[in-house]
């Protein structure tokens, strides 16, 4: 399979793709069972691992022998929401304008998936020495939830893999580290009362603000202790309070006040150990709160924790990766999160590499370049004979 070839392939698929709202809060089943029919038509078997509700899927499968050695490309099927953005076209409509392809997802991150099944005919003709392993998954875009069921799987069901490539959007240039990120979401309930009467209640907006306070200072602490020679941009764990909530009516004592805020770690720092202070303080409030009402209280709960992805020195993964994008440049590492760090942690050597720009992803006319579209489809075709 030429280029040209390959890229025409991807880019109807990249139209299927792009057509279904696979935005996080919805399901993605529609685009499962796109994929799921498409590896049927060349006689791939694939597996579904459904979340508890079986309302979303991730889906994996293998082209060609069952041996060690293969390569595993990963994407995220879910997208972020269009709400409120400005849209010069429909998201869910695949667009050409100039040398753009616009729609929600193009980059972030169908047009690698759409690249990766336009790889299945050829694979599927038998010609493989090593097979090539899809896995999609679902809930990326909120804490990158789906993956781990299907990366437990990957580990006790594929043949030892050679590399995983995780397509997130880089410009085709081999990314070999991200920070971690944790979330939380920290809900105060207060006592309603009067607003002229404080002494008959508590509001859990004070108490709340109080309790951000000390994420703030405790980000401005993170701040003092970067590292010069980091390859994370900022060289030092961040923590921001992304969500807010509370209170019904300016006279009354807010009754509830509920906050969400993320901490962003490099390898080596510990998340747990950085926040252990905070949720000791929280403990504290709680129990202070319920000797004055015991309807009252502080409440914690971890929403997500994706791992940090470190680089592995000349790692499997970013040696084949680099000599397929011909990449020879400097070392980096992602501003974001994304599921590399999951795929290390489970022992897979590890790469991000995939076609269009971040700074495109999560807004109002997302976009990829055509050039980039079209050095992700040559990457493949290098791919494919790396594997025939």
């Amino acid at each position: 399979m030429d280029t040209s070839s390959l890229r025409a392939s991807a880019l109807g698929h990249l139209d299927a793709l792009i057509g279904f709202d696979t935005t996080s809060r919805d399901s993605n089943l529609a685009l499962i069972g796109y994929v799921e029919a498409f590896l049927a038509e060349h006689e791939v078997a694939s597996r579904r691992v459904t979340n508890a509700e079986g309302s979303k899927a991730n889906l994996y499968a293998t082209v060609g022998p069952a041996v060690a050695g293969g390569v595993v490309l990963s994407g995220h099927t879910d997208v972020v929401p269009v709400d409120g953005q400005a849209w010069s076209s429909d998201p869910f409509t695949l667009t050409q304008r100039g040398e753009r392809l616009y729609g929600r997802g193009t980059c972030d991150m169908k047009g690698f998936l759409a690249l990766a099944l336009a790889m299945v005919p050829a694979c599927a003709k038998g010609q493989l020495a090593r097979p090539l392993h899809l896995a999609f998954s679902y809930d990326e875009e909120v804490g990158c939830l789906g993956a781990p069921s299907m990366i437990r799987e990957l580990v006790t069901e594929l043949p030892s893999p050679l590399a995983v490539i995780v397509g997130e959007p880089t410009n085709m240039e081999v990314v070999s580290g991200h920070k971690g990120i944790s979330t939380w979401r920290v809900t105060v309930t207060g006592h309603e009362a009067h607003s002229s009467l404080t002494h008959l209640g508590v509001s859990a907006n004070m108490v709340a603000v109080g309790l951000m306070a000390r994420l703030r200072d405790l980000a401005a602490v993170l701040a003092e202790h970067g590292e010069a020679a980091s390859l994370y941009h900022p060289p030092h764990a961040t923590l921001t309070i992304g969500l807010i909530q509370g209170g019904t009516a300016v006279n009354i004592l807010a009754r509830e006040c509920s906050f969400v805020f993320d901490l962003r770690t490099p390898p080596g720092q510990d998340p747990d150990a950085i926040i252990s202070p905070f949720l000791a303080a929280c403990a504290e409030e709680d129990a202070a709160l319920k000797r004055q009402f015991p309807d009252a209280g502080v409440h914690v709960q971890r929403r997500s924790a994706t791992p940090s992805f470190a680089p592995e020195i000349d790692g499997a993964a970013e040696l084949l990766a680099r000599r397929l994008a011909g990449d020879n440049g400097p070392a980096r590492a992602a501003a974001y999160a994304a599921e590399a760090g999951q795929f290390q942690g489970a022992g897979f050597s590890t790469i991000i590499c995939g076609p269009g720009s971040i700074e495109q992803a999560h807004q109002a006319d997302e976009y990829m370049e055509i050039a980039q579209f079209e050095r992700g489809a040559a990457f493949m075709v290098r791919l494919l004979d790396a594997l025939t």
